[in-house]
């Protein structure tokens, strides 16, 4: 049953979401700038507006879906929250330092995500540990928890996001650092791969296995806001 406390979530997850994923793809495009190849600022995509980043299926009826489905409980909670921007167009060929600029690149997104987790971090223990503001009884006391929603979504959207693109399978960001530090003679392989890199990125997400990797980057996380 959908409520409207249900909706709420969905809301801020998306807000949260469409910013992660925009800020994302826009540093994969600010980097790549940096490097020579303009192909992505000349179609608009440094910046953060969600609109020149946002994929119809993956942006949106997928990240949807899998919160609303996941709500429900039971086999359902089992669907992965997942979702990905529309790709950012670069041009390796026009790249000074090629090996450099295809790793600077590849991380400018997970670069981004973690800043954003970090300042999230940050802005979460000073809103709830030292200014005391959202105490009870406090000026803000009545939107603390719409508040701590958003901060604690955010936090775990861009770790996530982080994390899940340092995983070395096409179409990954981790495959294309992969790439750059395999010896030639490894490079036709993870080519080879990329031909079924979708239908393997999606066997490891159904297996849970990413459900291992997050667990322990959680606990940091979780850590870190105890402190």
């Amino acid at each position: 049953m959908i409520t409207s406390g249900l909706i709420a979530q969905l809301v801020i997850y998306m807000v949260v979401l469409l910013f992660a994923i925009s800020a994302h793809e826009a540093a994969h495009a600010w980097m790549s700038n940096r490097f020579g190849d303009d192909t992505a600022r000349l179609l608009g995509r440094i910046t953060l507006n969600p609109v020149a980043h946002t994929d119809p299926i993956g942006t949106l009826l997928i990240p949807i879906a899998s919160f609303i489905f996941g709500s429900m409980g039971g086999g359902m909670a089992r669907i992965p929250l997942i979702g990905w921007g529309k790709p950012t167009p670069v041009n390796p060929l026009r790249w000074r330092n090629k090996d450099m600029a295809n790793v600077m690149v590849s991380i400018a997104g997970i670069l981004a995500n973690l800043t954003i987790a970090i300042v999230t971090l940050v802005l979460f223990k000073i809103a709830f540990q030292y200014s005391h503001l959202f105490d009870e009884g406090a000026v803000l006391s009545s939107v603390s928890e719409p508040v701590g929603l958003f901060l604690w979504t955010s936090l775990t959207v861009n770790v996530s996001l982080a994390v899940f693109n340092l995983v070395p399978i096409p179409p990954l960001d981790g495959s294309k650092v992969l790439w750059t530090i395999l010896p030639d003679s490894m490079k036709p392989a993870l080519e080879a791969l990329e031909r079924f890199g979708f239908i393997i990125l999606l066997l490891v997400v159904s297996s849970g296995f990413l459900q291992v990797v997050f667990r322990p980057v959680m606990q940091v996380v979780i850590y870190l806001l105890e402190l």
